[in-house]
């Protein structure tokens, strides 16, 4: 074995308390309690928890761990945790290491500075962490992380993880009824699985460090465009700087230490952009993986003095980042349920659950568009390397086609895989699919799986899952009330699949997402376009979607309430915070810039002069007069930022208030952006106060 598998075979895992560690460390009925708890999602037994504890605390000792931590996802959108030692004094003066089962089971971190969208008042403060056994415990930076929920004193989920765990089973339960149907009796369950594509950019760390707005905002709130961008396309997978490739190599031993099976490295379009992609994993696992994911690119981009980037719009005018999250469902004997093998004309079973997810998409095409709404992604959603915010599916001609005979009540289809010729007598034949990839589709059907490409780079993939999850479980709820009443199960199967494809087929779009044509288009089928945040967020609290979650258990009204005024005072003080820092950079650096340069041209223009020498000082009068011309409209557009702000800020309705701050202060930041960027193209490079585009893009 070449020695360099040898490592990263001897690496993986290495700091996770996977199932290899617990079947070696647990005594044998102890492990199958546990396993029974982890795959079919029976009651925990408190006094193996004990057991688990005491294996946990010697493994993550023997491995240099001192301390332990309830690791949460609260409503922030990234994690938490709090961190206790192992130590317990002793009568002598001295400690011995301890870790009980109910240490592992139950944590209680002070909960009062979550977000809790009125559920509770701020000097309510206990929250509980419960132990989520399904994702593995690991050890970082010598603390032994336990995944956990958590929740509030009187019960409300205060984070994003439990609603994902009960969307899960929500699922599972229907698809298995489904499964019955087809007289498959050897699943007992269905898992979704998730592969998430991170996108993100990189940028030297001195730079980034005179640049207040990346500081603040993740993103430059100021920036001309510089003379190339990503249009000669050299970028998208050209060969790694010796810098970037270093740090990709340490992210991927960082990563695989963690169990995170990170498979995929490139360049993506824009400059100084990249893209990291694991092999899929159950949703649960995937989402705390991708946590993980976000940090440590963050963390071991500070080791090679560089700044990682994963807000979805950090520089104007090239391609932002977002997060392909491809999504399928998988039983417990080993199906993928959308995999529709080489005849799908001929599979009932997977046109059932592709039809589901088609049928879902569309009734519940406001709720996906709202799991992936943030201020930072409405930047990126609609450019022309995101899809547009118009949610549709793709599916490729072949099973178009068949659909389309299913409306009529049949279908006929050729064989899914055929030869590629490529017309090289030396390449190999390659297998040909059956269908072709739309990167403009918002929810693109990639041969077993669907790739929803509207999530930001920044977000937790807990919040698109858990609807996709419970959209499709309730569409599966409802196709198996009514089979399982068929006195005609095949007839009744055909007239269920023929009414989806009538009903839904205006989701289906396998053109150009990007067009005009299609958004006049989609407005005729009557499809969604949620173009903003504060047009999704509404969605959330509308009935029809209420019922929704409550139904299957996902999320109770009062949760549902929370997180609709969490996602408004959360697009509030994003735009508040963006504001001011443009408010003060334009104050305190850019116009005392520009202030200089005139003073400079002035000072210049007058030396000639008092010289008498009959000079033409034209040009330089004339870069005098455009220059004072900008920065008198730069300063009215600074004092319109400060009245939009406040005009904002008076709004004592949240909905109002975030409407505010769209409508009036969105506009007033571009406005005062455009003169500041124009300001940049005047102003000399050695007077300009922060690192410009071709520095930020170019100078890694």
């Amino acid at each position: 074995m070449a020695n360099n598998e040898t490592k990263v075979i001897d690496i993986f895992g290495i700091s996770v308390f996977n199932d290899a560690v617990m079947r070696e460390r647990l005594p044998k009925a102890a492990y199958k309690s546990l396993k029974k708890t982890i795959d079919n999602g029976l009651p925990l037994d408190e006094n193996i928890a004990e057991v688990v504890a005491n294996a946990m605390k010697d493994w993550a000792i023997e491995k240099g761990a001192t301390h332990f931590t309830h690791w949460f996802q609260p409503l922030t959108g990234i994690t938490a945790e709090k961190h206790d030692s192992f130590i317990s004094p002793t009568h002598d003066g001295k400690v011995i290491m301890e870790f009980s089962g109910k240490d592992l089971i139950k944590g209680e971190p002070d909960a009062s500075s979550f977000p809790s969208g009125g559920l509770r008042a701020t000097f309510e403060a206990r929250g509980y962490t419960a132990w989520d056994c399904t994702s593995p415990a690991f050890i970082k930076d010598g603390t032994l992380y336990i995944p956990t929920a958590f929740c509030s004193y009187t019960g409300e989920v205060l984070d994003k993880k439990t609603p994902l765990l009960r969307s899960m089973e929500a699922l599972s339960k229907q698809a298995i009824r489904v499964l019955r149907l087809f007289g498959n009796t050897t699943a007992t369950k269905v898992t979704t699985t998730v592969g998430p594509e991170q996108e993100y950019f990189l940028v030297d760390k001195d730079l980034y460090t005179k640049r207040k707005d990346l500081i603040m905002t993740g993103r430059t709130l100021f920036g001309a465009k510089p003379p190339k961008g990503q249009e000669l396309e050299d970028h998208y997978f050209g060969s790694l700087k010796e810098r970037i490739s270093e740090y990709m190599k340490e992210l991927d031993r960082e990563l695989w230490k963690l169990g995170i099976s990170a498979k995929t490295k490139h360049n993506e379009v824009a400059p100084a952009q990249h893209e990291l992609a694991p092999i899929f994993s159950t949703s649960n696992i995937a989402t705390d993986h991708n946590q993980l994911t976000m940090e440590l690119m963050k963390k071991v981009a500070l080791r090679h003095n560089l700044a990682c980037l994963l807000h979805e719009k950090p520089f104007a005018g090239v391609n932002g980042s977002g997060k392909h999250n491809n999504w399928s469902m998988s039983t417990d004997d080993g199906q993928n349920l959308l995999d529709p093998g080489s005849t799908p004309c001929e599979n009932a079973q997977f046109l059932v659950f592709l039809c589901a997810v088609i049928k879902a998409v569309d009734e519940y095409a406001d709720l996906l568009r709202l799991s992936v709404a943030s201020a930072g992604n409405d930047h990126r959603l609609g450019a022309n390397e995101a899809p547009p915010a118009i949610v549709s599916i793709f599916l490729g001609d072949q099973l178009t086609d068949i659909l389309l005979q299913l409306e009529n009540g049949k279908a006929e289809g050729k064989e899914v895989y055929e030869t590629l010729e490529i017309g090289v007598t030396s390449l190999p034949k390659l297998p040909k699919d059956a269908t072709d990839r739309n990167r403009t589709s918002p929810f693109a059907f990639t041969g077993n799986k669907f790739e929803f490409r509207m999530v930001g780079s920044s977000a937790s993939i807990a919040d698109p899952n858990y609807v996709l999850n419970t959209i499709v479980a309730d569409v599966l709820m409802r196709f198996a009330d009514r089979l399982e009443k068929a006195e005609d199960f095949h007839a009744e199967l055909k007239a269920l699949l023929s009414e989806v494809v009538k009903t839904h087929k205006r989701i289906i779009f396998n053109g150009n997402n990007y067009s005009e044509e299609w958004v006049a288009e989609a407005e005729k089928r009557g499809l969604y376009n949620l173009k903003s945040t504060v047009d999704c967020i509404p969605m959330f609290i509308k009935e029809k979607n209420v019922e929704l979650f409550t139904r299957h258990g996902v999320l109770s009204k009062t949760e549902i309430e929370s997180r609709y005024a969490i996602m408004l005072e959360n697009y509030i003080k994003t735009i508040n915070i963006e504001a001011l820092t443009m408010l003060s950079m334009a104050k305190t650096e850019i116009l005392p810039a520009a202030f200089r340069y005139c003073k400079d041209l002035s000072d210049t223009v007058n030396s000639i002069k008092a010289t008498g020498c009959p000079v033409d000082v034209s040009a330089q009068v004339s870069a005098l007069t455009e220059i004072s011309g900008v920065i008198n409209s730069f300063s009215s557009n600074i004092s319109a930022l400060e009245k939009a702000v406040e005009e904002a800020c008076a709004e004592h309705d949240a909905y109002k208030e975030a409407v505010a701050y769209k409508n009036l202060v969105i506009p007033a930041m571009e406005a005062l952006r455009a003169d500041a960027d124009l300001l940049e193209a005047i102003v000399p490079k050695d007077l300009w106060p922060f690192p410009t585009y071709s520095e930020l893009l170019f100078n890694v």
